[in-house]
């Protein structure tokens, strides 16, 4: 048996997916508040990234947590991984406020973790 791989350019786009189960008219609950990642206080331990995989990932460049969905755990599994914060840099907060915390956050000049700072100009070593 050959699998033709040009027929996924074939297949038909479904844009509605219809009802989960989440919605409000049907039953679900949405959650009251978000979960951020104070960027700047977390060390890259990865701790929430492994109990909650679905929420938080090691950003790439700067070895930092970050919360990438609102949605991917449960609210018991995304508590749990704030509990496991040796540094308590994961919160609760409420949704519109996330967008200032992310103004806030580009403001900062975060560096990577376990890299050397950046230096804008070449220091000159002291004469003794």
């Amino acid at each position: 048996m050959t699998f033709d791989p040009s027929s996924a350019f074939r297949a038909e786009v479904q844009d509605d997916f219809g009802p989960t189960g989440r919605e409000p008219c049907l039953g679900g609950q949405l959650r009251d508040k978000a979960v951020w990642v104070d960027e700047s206080a977390c060390i890259g331990c990865r701790y929430c990234a492994n109990v909650a995989t679905n929420t938080f990932v090691l950003e790439q460049y700067l070895g930092r947590s970050r919360a990438i969905r609102q949605d991917g755990d449960s609210a018991e599994v995304i508590q749990e991984a704030i509990d496991t914060c040796p540094v308590d840099c994961i919160h609760w907060v409420g949704f519109e406020e996330l967008d200032e915390l992310r103004s806030q956050l580009e403001e900062l000049d975060l560096q990577p973790l376990g890299k050397l700072p950046k230096i804008s100009k070449r220091m000159k070593p002291r004469n003794k």
